[in-house]
Order: structure tokens, then sequence, then C-alpha cells
């Protein structure tokens, strides 16, 4: 489980930023552009329905196929959304904040000598390239050196300090060696910061990319097997050997992906609160030296220590028992080349986006080398780069709107509490509590992180993402102990993408997300309350959804449910669970989604789009007017509202991504996100007369909030 529920818009390879918006309905792709070109924003326009389609039969067809016609996946992208020139539009200006300050000048204060000498280093591609494999040889060097297993220990801690990774776990593992290792607020006491232990060690995805045996999932196995020897001839490997190498690596990650913990039931956060002492770690996992672990990582001590998932490490401990001092030096091989790959030279880079872009998500062609060190930039420096956008590209009125829009939804949220059927007075209680407990954060940090004890230089690119993961790591690591800090934000103000921590009862709308076609001051309520007011709602209701209702207030692990309350309660999401438990024929023949790993998520839609209406409603009352009213453009408020929620919404998508997804990731697809949710509405059968039997009328409506 995430410490934090997001909207992900639309997918999962969002970043960032830029300077002036134009009108636009049907932008060419990035492919016809010049590199240097400022897009143009998506705008909500009413006129891009279809007309000859039905809006009762499949309104997310009726709202976006026209511009889904029009905006065809470029190259360099798995999918296509109505919010990708937003994308480019953010990238954009940050590049030209990094150019700006890659210019030698003595005048440079110490943030622009870090994000231009960074930029800098990363476009540097005929340095890279005459520099060859040297920037990777001291850590294949250490490798190479250890003689004995006790070895491997502060080996794990060194490729957690030189990688990123390690501090972040995601709904299916911590995506670093071995295992994950961060400071967690406690579960059960949300005011102190603890030690984590998460699972991790893979590749791939998730674990069933390793042990799933339908055709497709043993096609892409015996694909990544073929990688990872081709990767290990790059780095200078004779082929047998690199095949035999290979074999090691799939056979080592394959026994780990077999003990993880699966991401249905890493949803509930009662399975992953596992607490023991220092000595009850080491007790489970022998052969790893937690002294020296935490001596290396310069971790404080912690009141106690969360393991997430006891079995995955004593499986785990097993195979570092069992198996050769050699084979796992191969693993950490793999792993060093695997995570520098995308740093270093154009044979390694081609090859890591072959597998794990082409194959994995049907990408046909990379993206622009300045995109690529933008995205890594933002990583790395996010909130130094941060500040430049915020000054360039979120006005102060664009602030208080979305405030306004927010304290609206936020009392939609309350009135709904009050007046649902299913719930007593107690737990009703204590909802409200924690409602009134929400803190809203808005745009950007209250303060800007301190980067003045990392290093970045101009000439080596690897070191300076190695370095700035050290100094990530140790963050994290440091808050072990300490009182939590409140004011931090996970993600960087150019994200394009929202979120709510049940930990810390925040909801977080980066000022990314708070550009056209998600919220566009230029527009009315209606389009805005549609949009950008459903990621609100959205976010609002993580805070009570089948994982978020389980922390309190005060974002502690605590059951404050009526044990009626609680399977009234379950009920209601079992029926969003069953209906969104389908074939999903965008991902290809026989993929079908679980609704048990997005039924937070689909609740969160549902309830979000709720919620908004209900503010706009209220809204449009005080203006004297009502959600039949018409508008100019012939459409009601109401119609003009789902218009507007759907377009925000609009997305191409590969087959390929759109299958990693069904696999990995606890959002549905776009589709489902439009006609799943409506089909819920009678508020949308009011506003475009649908009747029983038509599809988006569903028999069995399903209800949360």
């Amino acid at each position: 489980m995430s410490n934090f529920r997001m909207l992900l818009i639309p997918l999962f390879l969002s970043l960032p930023i830029a300077l002036s918006a134009q009108n636009s309905s049907s932008n060419p792709s990035p492919a016809t552009k010049s590199e240097n070109s400022v897009p143009q924003l998506e705008r909500f326009d009413p006129n891009l329905v279809d007309p000859s389609l039905n809006p009762c039969d499949d309104f997310y067809k009726y709202s976006c196929s026209k511009w889904m016609a029009s905006n065809p996946i470029p190259a360099d992208q798995v999918y296509w959304t109505t919010g990708s020139n937003l994308e480019l539009w953010n990238e954009n200006l940050l590049r030209e904040t990094m150019e700006a300050a890659s210019k030698s000048d003595t005048n440079r204060t110490p943030v622009e000598q870090k994000i231009g000498d960074y930029w800098a280093a990363c476009m540097d591609l005929s340095g890279i390239e005459a520099a060859g494999l040297k920037p990777l040889r001291p850590q294949l060097n250490r490798i190479a050196a250890i003689k004995s297993k006790k070895e491997i220990t502060p080996e794990i801690a060194h490729l957690h300090r030189s990688f990123p990774g390690a501090w972040e776990q995601s709904d299916n593992q911590t995506n670093s060696p071995f295992f994950g290792f961060t400071g967690q607020q406690d579960y059960d006491d949300a005011s102190k910061v603890v030690a984590q232990i998460d699972q991790g060690g893979l590749s791939l995805p998730n674990r069933d990319y390793y042990i799933k045996t339908d055709e497709k999932s043993v096609e892409t196995l015996k694909k990544f097997r073929a990688h990872v020897q081709r990767m290990f001839e790059l780095t200078g490997e004779p082929p047998v050997r690199a095949a035999t190498d290979a074999g090691i690596v799939v056979e080592l990650e394959t026994a780990l992906a077999q003990a993880q913990m699966d991401n249905v039931k890493r949803r509930d956060p009662k399975n992953i609160n596992n607490k023991m002492t220092l000595a009850q770690v080491q007790a489970l996992t022998p052969e790893i030296d937690w002294a020296g672990y935490l001596k290396a990582v310069d971790a404080p001590a912690s009141d106690h220590y969360i393991v997430t998932s006891p079995d995955f490490f004593r499986a785990e401990d097993k195979l570092l028992e069992e198996r050769p001092l050699d084979q796992w030096k191969t693993y950490m091989r793999w792993q060093v080349i695997h995570r520098a790959a995308p740093l270093m030279t154009k044979a390694l880079v081609d090859e890591n986006f072959n597998f794990f872009y082409r194959t994995l998500a049907g990408q046909q062609e990379n993206e622009p080398r300045w995109r690529r060190c933008v995205h890594n930039a933002d990583r790395d420096l996010g909130e130094a780069l941060g500040q430049a956008y915020v000054d360039r590209a979120f006005p102060p009125e664009s602030k208080a709107r979305t405030m306004e829009m927010v304290h609206a939804i936020e009392h939609a949220m309350q009135d709904d509490i009050d007046d649902v059927s299913w719930m007593s007075a107690a737990t009703k209680q204590q909802a409200l509590i924690k409602l009134q407990g929400i803190e809203d954060k808005i745009g950007y940090p209250s303060h800007w992180r301190d980067y003045s004890a990392l290093k970045v230089t101009r000439d080596d690119y690897l070191a300076n993402v190695e370095d700035a993961s050290a100094f990530e790591d140790e963050r994290f690591v440091q808050k072990i102990g300490k009182p939590v800090d409140r004011s931090e934000w996970t993600m960087t103000p150019p994200t394009i993408n929202a979120y709510y921590d049940p930990q810390l009862n925040t909801i977080n709308f980066p000022a990314g997300i708070l550009q056209p076609p998600f919220f566009d001051p230029s527009k009315d309520d209606a389009i805005n309350f549609g949009a950008i007011g459903m990621v609100i709602g959205h976010e609002l209701t993580h805070g009570f959804d089948d994982q978020g209702r389980k922390f309190d207030a005060q974002g502690n692990l605590r059951d404050w449910w009526t044990a009626d309350d609680a399977k009234q309660y379950d009920a209601r999401g079992k029926c969003i669970s069953d209906e969104y438990t389908q074939d999903v024929p965008e991902a290809g023949p026989g993929v079908k989604q679980n609704g048990l790993l997005t039924q937070g998520e689909d609740t969160a839609d549902n309830g979000g789009l709720h919620l908004a209406l209900s503010a706009l409603q209220d809204q449009l009352k005080k203006d004297g007017k009502s959600l039949d009213d018409k508008g100019p453009d012939g459409w009601t408020y109401r119609q003009r509202f789902f218009l507007g929620y759907a377009f925000s919404w609009c997305t191409n998508i590969r087959p390929e991504v759109a299958r990693l997804m069904v696999t990995t990731d606890p959002h549905s697809l776009p589709i489902f996100r439009i006609d799943n949710v409506v089909s819920n509405m009678t508020e949308f059968s009011d506003a475009f007369g649908c009747k029983a039997g038509q599809k988006m009328v569903r028999a069995n409506a399903c209800r949360v909030w």
C-alpha cells in the first residue's frame, strides 16, 4: 500500500510545465512539431462531441471519439490524452529554466548552479558516449570484490543510496534491490516516524509478470531474459556467460516474486502493519546484518520496525542462505546495470528502452533527450525547479479560486455524510470530525526544500543521479524518530496529479494540475467543477474509501466505525468491486480487471463526481440559477458538467500499457472512469434523457458516497 492515494492522470508517466497557452481542440502531435515549439493547451469545447452517437449508449465515445480521432498517439508516447499537451507545456518551462541556468555565469545562485549543471551533464551526449562504461566501473568493481556473504549487506545499503527507489513504497513493492527501507509515519500513532522495511527486489512491474502462466506472460518473461542477457553483453560479458547470468537473474527474481504479498492484499493497511523490534527483524532474516545496514544508511534508532511482508523476508532470507555467493553477485551486477542503463551510453539506453518501453508498454520511439532530462531533474531537484514553475505558471488568483472550490466540495461532503441513511449517528460524528480535520494543500509547499548539501557537477551525469539518490535516501531515513513534518509534499509543484495522504489527513493539489484542461480560469463553474472539481472530490473521497476509512482524523489506523455501519459500507464497496471486475478488451483478449484492486480508486471516482455536482448545484443556486438552465451554447449546466468531466479524461492508449495498468495499477482505464461512473448516476440520466435498458443506465447502480 502506498502512504497516499493518487488520482493518477491518466496513467503512470506524468510529469510537467510552461509559458503561454492558446485555445486548441485538435493539436498536431509532437511528432509533427519542432522540438522547441511551445504546445497549445487543450480547452473544453462542446462542439467536440459526436452528435452521430448516443450519449446514453457510450458517453465516453460520445464525448471523446472526435478528439481521439484527431489526436493519435505520438510514436514516443504510450498514451495521448487531453492533458498530454499540458505535460509538454510544463516541461518546456522547466527546460527553459534549466537551459538558462546552465549558462556558465559567476553570478548564478546555488540553486541555479545545481539545476544548470544537472542539465548540462544530462544533455552532454558526446561526453557520456566518450566515457563509455567508465562511470559504472566503481559500482561493478565493488561487487566483484565481495568475498563472502557477510559483505552482501553493506552492498545492499550502497545500492539503496546509489539509485532512486529504496525510500518509496508503491502499490506492488518498493522498486529497489532486495528490499526497501524508509522513514514512515507509524500506523497506530501517526505523530511518530518509524522505520519501515518493505518487499522489493524485482525488475519487472510486479510479481504477476514472473508467476503467471498464460501465453503472453510466458512470452514476456522469455523476452525479459533475452534483454538481461543483452545488457550483460553490452557491459563486456561473453555471450555464453551472459546467457547463464541472465538465467540466474530471472530465477532469483522469480523466487522473490513468488514470496511477495500480492497487490490486492497490500491494499489493506492492517496486512502490512507488522511491528517488530530490531531483534525480531534480525531473527526473521539472520542472513542480513541489520545493525550493519542501519549504520551504513545512517539510520537513527526506531521505536519499532514495520515489516510489511514477513513471509517475503523469510523466503528472501532462505534464498540468501541457500543460493551461492556468485549468484547474488550476478544479481547485484544486474541491478547496477539495469538501474544505471537510462543514464549511460546510447547502446545501453536503447536496449533498456527496447524492452521496458517498447515491449512492455508499446512505445515506438524514445522521448527526446531533453524530456528525459527534465523528468529526472524533476525527480532529483523537484522543489528547486518547482519554485520557477510556480512563479511563472500559477498566479495567486488560480490558488484562490481553487481553494473556493475545495471548500465548496468539502461542504458537499459534509451534507452527504449528514444525509446518508445507512450510517449511524455515532459513525457520522466520527466521519465529520475526520472531514473537519482534513488539511487542504494547494499548489506548492509552504517552504522550499534545502538542496545545499547536494553536490551537482557538469561532467558526470551518473554521479549526479547517485548523489541525488543518496541525498533523498538520507532525507527519508533521517525522519525516523523525529516529529512529523506536516508541511511536506510527496509530489513536486509541476506534477499533473493529486493525492490524499491518510496519515497526514491532507488533500494535495500541485500547481501542475491546476491548468487547462483540468482547471481553466477562462471557463465557467460547470466545466471546472466537472474537471478539477471531480479531482478535488476524488481525493476527498479517498479519506473515506475502503482504505482511507480505516484511518482516523489524526491519521491513526483505528476502527472508528460501528460493526453494523462497517457491514453496510462493505456491502456498498462490494457493489463497486463487482461492477469493476470486468473484461478489458482495450488491453487484449482475455484480460480482466480485478475490481478488488481498483475498488478504492473507483469509489473515489464515483464519490468525487457526486460531490462536485452537488457543489456546483449549490454554487448555481447562490447565483440564482439551476443545473437545468441553458447557457448561450444551448447546453444545460448539468450537461456541461458531465461533458467537461469526460473531456478531461479523453485518452488514446496502447494495448500494451493498458495490460500493464490492469496488472499493476489500482486505477481503472479512462473509459471506465467515465462510463462506469455516469452509469451509476441518475443525475446523468436526467441530463441526457437516458432510459432504463440503455447502457449508461445501470440497473444495479452502485453508490458509497
